[in-house]
């Protein structure tokens, strides 16, 4: 499942109702162009970070040398979205706005 949300009121809501459907906080990912608002959102909702577990060491590693873009693209294809979805809600980021993915 995936929300494009503007703002952390509209995520903690959309989260909410993923956790009454049985989604875990650790099945659920926020993702924003601005890393340190990305972070800040994630920790204040209590979710998970994309990580090793999720892209795999190989894809970790790269991502440091990688365009912010570039790394929430790859993010959100290890979540099993495809490219043209991952390129769609890269886009809406570059509009400020957040995207909130949740994988059983």
């Amino acid at each position: 499942m995936v929300q494009v949300v503007e703002n952390g009121v509209q995520a903690k809501e959309f989260i909410d109702r993923l956790i009454i459907q049985g989604f875990r906080k650790d099945d659920i990912y926020l993702f924003a162009h601005d890393r340190n608002r990305s972070e800040n959102l994630t920790e204040a909702l209590d979710i998970n970070n994309v990580g090793v577990n999720e892209q795999g060491f190989f894809d970790s590693i790269a991502n440091v040398f990688r365009s912010r873009g570039d790394q929430l693209r790859s993010k959100l294809t290890s979540l099993g979205l495809s490219i043209t979805e991952a390129e769609r809600y890269e886009e809406e980021m570059d509009h400020g706005r957040c995207v909130v993915v949740a994988v059983k």
